[in-house]
């Protein structure tokens, strides 16, 4: 009798924290949490601001933020006017000797993005700001950046876009 309470008990623990979860509106389990009002999404084609020139990473960045929305959020992405908006632009592509050995020469080096995102939400507007983030990956300077870019590069894209998704719909 007393593990058919405690079974039950718990059956119904379960229906109640999910039914609480549900009815809320603005959690999923994808981790992001957008408002019930908000449905659209507008990402703007990232500019690319850097001294340095990558021909590739700005959209390569555009076409990660767009997809990482689309796979994390319900939010429909439109051209313009969405309820949401981001708006990025890469204002720094550096590289930097990181690791020098005992013969004062560079043993690895840092590639840095930094990546000012202005976010507007034209639903909540307290939840709009500008700010910048910045990724890196090392590499061994027995390579040339050219050589390792594609690959610095992706790994790059891949930490930016989950900052500022995180920063953005996630609320971390």
């Amino acid at each position: 009798m007393m593990k058919r309470l405690s079974r039950i008990s718990a059956i119904f623990s379960l229906l109640l924290a999910a039914l609480s979860v549900q009815t809320c509106g603005i959690y999923t389990f994808s981790g992001t949490s957008v408002q019930p009002d908000v449905k659209t999404i507008t990402i703007d084609y990232v500019q690319y601001k850097a001294l340095r020139v990558n021909p590739n990473l700005a959209g390569n960045l555009t076409d990660a933020l767009k997809e990482k929305y689309r796979r994390m959020t319900k939010l429909e992405q439109v051209e313009m006017d969405g309820d949401m908006e981001v708006a990025c632009e890469i204002t720094g592509y550096d590289t930097r000797a990181m690791a020098v050995t005992a013969d004062e020469v560079a043993a690895k080096n840092r590639l840095t993005v930094t990546v000012k995102c202005t976010f507007t939400n034209r639903k909540h507007p307290d939840d709009d700001f500008s700010k910048s983030f910045s990724a890196y990956a090392d590499y061994d300077s027995m390579n040339s950046l050219d050589a390792v870019e594609g690959t610095l590069c992706e790994d790059i894209v891949e930490q930016l876009v989950e900052d500022i998704l995180n920063a953005t719909v996630a609320n971390w």
